[in-house]
């Protein structure tokens, strides 16, 4: 971390001071509650609870970590929501407990909304929607829904901005960084990267306030999945559409988890549950590009029987890399070949320092094994999945962001089809899938593209050497050309080397002393080299142990 970002940071920090203090005080508070939880004096418990009352002293670490992102709302609850998936980092009980994160935030008054609806169309409302309801029926963290109705008649949805909320954010995001680059000082903290988390995690935070980027999302899946007759997506209205409201269709149905209504539609849960779970598989695996939070309440099942989905604000991407990746670990599984599982894991993660190399082989080798033998319809692939997550956060080892938002995707993606149908298979559904990945990996189209990338690669390395040996050669006979040298071992070796030769001029000067008898003297003893002994033995007996707790060291 350079003094010039650290002290930038503090100079941004300094001016959200009251909100600091506030984060500071919420974090005290909900810290303090764990060293109190045996105490039994009401003025303690009256005095840590959470803001829904709850008393902070019975409720354990994971909830006390939800409860106190809560209270510090917005860019708190979505940066919980963020580590959620993020188990190997946080752990698979906080987890999962940080999972449970919703933001249910008031309504603006119905004045508020109409007037950025105005300002950010650039017209009255009346100008824009035959009618418009000023009271919101849904209302989260970052804005606020309306119905309405075009000119058309078409019944349509208004999402809308909360006024001040990107202030808020950006304060809270300057102060996250700060801490993050605090974090980076710490050893123990440093290996989770906080600075380059909170900087991705900043950088979709700012995207989701920009509601064009949802309407393109909506654009990309609706020609996506444009011959898909199971599956609608809310049609976009760009002409009353800006970085603060978004207007699109609105989709009449019911909920995946009104079970009543459900029954009254009188679908096949197996028959829904199967093409809402081929639509994602679809998604990432053909387009990679999904919606990355299927929870049951962005979906609507309609009367026609199609599953509609809603909220593309958060999604995923599958770069190549990413898709070899998964087919390197999908083939690994299938051969159940724990050597090749692990090295394909940790070309993914990287090694820690001392790191166990067999006991991470031995561990998915013996959880690979356990799921092996299930059946396809009965495959737990949510708790495969989570189980490998906690293998990773036990020997410290990291997933790249775009990996565990997949993770994460499907994990949520089967509770979702659960929901519908508690005996649907999303494993049976992917096994297909992973025949197809691995057709695709040597097909002869795929095998083309590599080579055309190696050999553009090979044209440009190509083309760089001669001018990099030119430049030398240049420099060489202009006398400007230099060679660096540098051994990491060679600065202990020269204290050595000098250690060495301290003693050894120090023992040959006190002999040349005491041999003249040099005085002052002490019984016929000449004091200077009798000093001189004693000095070089103490020095010598501090180098042996000095560089006998570095040998210790680097055994370890």
């Amino acid at each position: 971390m350079s003094l010039q970002t650290m002290t930038s940071s503090r100079h941004r920090f300094a001016g959200d001071l009251g909100r600091a203090a506030e984060v500071a005080g919420v974090l005290v508070k909900y810290g303090l509650a764990g060293w109190l939880t045996d105490v039994n004096w009401a003025p303690v418990h009256d005095a840590l609870k959470s803001h829904g009352g709850e008393v902070l002293s019975d409720q354990p670490f994971e909830a006390r970590v939800r409860l106190a992102l809560t209270d510090l709302g917005t860019t708190f609850i979505k940066l919980g929501q963020m580590l959620s998936t993020r188990p190997d980092v946080v752990g698979p009980a906080l987890a999962a407990e940080l999972s449970k994160l919703q933001r249910h935030a008031p309504p603006d008054p119905p004045e508020v909304a109409a007037k950025i609806v105005e300002a950010e169309l650039g017209r009255p409302i009346s100008e824009c929607f035959a009618s418009f309801d000023a009271e919101a029926f849904a209302s989260a963290s970052i804005g606020q829904v309306h119905k309405a109705q075009l000119k058309s008649g078409r019944r349509v949805v208004v999402k809308v901005q909360h006024p001040g909320i990107e202030g808020v954010i950006r304060r809270d995001l300057d102060i996250l960084r700060f801490l993050a680059e605090i974090a980076e000082s710490s050893d123990t903290l440093k290996r989770f990267q906080p600075a380059g988390m909170i900087r991705e995690f900043g950088h979709a935070m700012l995207n989701e306030l920009d509601f064009r980027r949802e309407l393109r999302n909506l654009q990309t899946f609706r020609r996506n999945f444009a011959k898909d007759e199971t599956v609608v997506f809310p049609r976009p209205y760009p002409n009353l559409t800006s970085g603060r409201v978004l207007t699109m269709d609105l989709l009449k149905g019911c909920r995946v988890s009104d079970g009543k209504n459900l029954d009254k539609l009188k679908v096949d849960r197996q028959e829904l549950a199967l093409n809402g779970a081929t639509v994602f598989i679809q998604m990432i695996f053909r387009d990679g590009f999904y919606q990355a939070d299927p929870h049951p309440g962005n979906f609507i099942i309609l009367k026609n029987g199609k599953i509609g989905l809603i909220d593309v604000g958060m999604v995923g991407r599958i770069d190549e890399q990413c898709r070899t990746q998964i087919e390197d670990i999908l083939m690994a599984a299938g051969d159940q070949d724990a050597e090749r599982l692990t090295d394909n894991v940790l070309r993914i993660t990287g090694r820690p320092q001392h790191f166990d190399r067999k006991a991470l082989s031995a561990e998915l080798g013996e959880l690979f094994q356990e799921y092996g033998t299930q059946p396809v319809e009965e495959f737990d692939l949510g708790g495969l999945l989570n189980q490998t997550m906690a293998i990773l956060h036990r020997h410290k080892l990291m997933t790249p962001s775009r990996m565990s938002t997949l993770i994460k995707c499907l994990v949520l993606l089967e509770g979702t089809a659960h929901l519908l149908s508690p005996t649907f298979s999303l494993a049976g559904l992917l096994a297909p899938w992973k025949g197809k990945l691995v057709s695709q990996r040597f097909s002869l189209n795929a095998r083309f593209k590599r080579l055309r990338r190696m050999f553009v690669e090979w044209e440009r390395l190509a083309e760089a050497i001669p001018r990099v040996v030119l430049n030398a050669m240049d420099r060489l006979e202009d006398g400007q050309l230099a060679i660096r040298l540098e051994h990491r071992n060679l600065k202990s070796a020269v204290n050595r080397l000098m250690g060495g030769l301290f003693i050894s001029s120090l023992l040959l000067s006190s002999a040349l002393l005491m041999s003249r008898n040099v005085p002052p003297l002490a019984w016929t003893i000449s004091i200077p080299g009798a000093l001189g002994y004693i000095v070089a033995l103490f020095y010598g007996v501090h180098l042996l142990w000095m560089y006998r707790n570095k040998a210790n060291k680097d055994e370890e």
